[in-house]
């Protein structure tokens, strides 16, 4: 049998925080699929409903939750996947200090859009 290989060592912050942040996203998900699909149907979904939700501050809230497990969840997936094709040395650096600033710039313009939404900026 093959020797099971990953990037990532179990017990260890990443290892941790992939597995909950999956947890949170998949409730935020159900939740999302929800409202927006079931409650609300996609034709009724408009730019000023969009306002009355992210002006509650729970739904404001888990919104930004979500932008921020998402990125956080996405992008150590994709690092890791490098990793595991034999990413290493001075080019994993470059690789994780990229995915780092593209994933705070993601953070940012996302809050950004949020709080304009919710009528906030």
């Amino acid at each position: 049998m093959a020797e099971h290989y990953s990037s990532f060592d179990r017990g260890n912050a990443r290892w941790f925080l992939q597995r909950l942040t999956a947890v949170f996203l998949i409730g935020v998900l159900a939740f999302h699929f929800m409202l927006l699909h079931f409650v609300n149907h996609a034709a009724e979904i408009t730019f000023m409903g969009t306002q009355a939700r992210m002006s509650q501050v729970g739904y404001f809230g888990t919104m930004v939750a979500f932008l921020v497990t998402a990125t956080f969840h996405g992008v150590n997936g994709v690092f890791n996947a490098l990793i595991n094709q034999g990413l290493d040395g001075g080019q994993k650096q470059a690789v994780k200090w990229v995915l780092v600033v593209a994933s705070l710039v993601l953070i940012a313009q996302g809050t950004r859009t949020a709080l304009v939404m919710a009528g906030i900026i």
